[in-house]
């Protein structure tokens, strides 16, 4: 089974930061596209930073995120990182790792991802 963890989560003031932390069991790890998604209850999970696999600077970012996080990976560590800076309340969620299904899929949607961690909890604090 692929297992995918997160950790990193935590509460913050608004402007801090987090540097949030997923390691992978893909076999494939370093050729696989991982995505970095949040939820809040009542709402769909959205689409917050991507990396491809063929290149460290292959990444893709939400709009609300662009300038302030930064989605980095370790292949050798089969980690991928998104180190979140600036947060503002409006950040808070449950924050989600995971793994493209497949390289032809949209990094936007999470319909294209197989593979999913447990979440970890980012709170940003007014």
């Amino acid at each position: 089974q692929v297992q995918l963890v997160e950790s990193g989560g935590g509460s913050v003031q608004a402007g801090g930061s987090l540097r949030l932390s997923c390691a992978a069991s893909v076999g494939t790890f370093s050729r696989t596209t991982m995505g970095w998604f949040r939820q809040t209850l009542g709402k769909e999970r959205e689409f917050v930073s991507a990396i491809r696999w063929w290149n460290s600077d292959t990444a893709y970012y939400a709009d609300f995120v662009k300038g302030r996080f930064t989605t980095s990976r370790d292949n050798a560590k089969n980690t991928v990182y998104l180190q979140m800076n600036s947060l503002k309340p409006e950040d808070t969620a449950v924050y989600y790792c995971a793994a493209l299904s497949s390289s032809l899929g949209a990094v936007f949607s999470p319909s294209s991802y197989g593979f999913w961690g447990q979440g970890t909890q980012v709170t940003v604090f007014s």
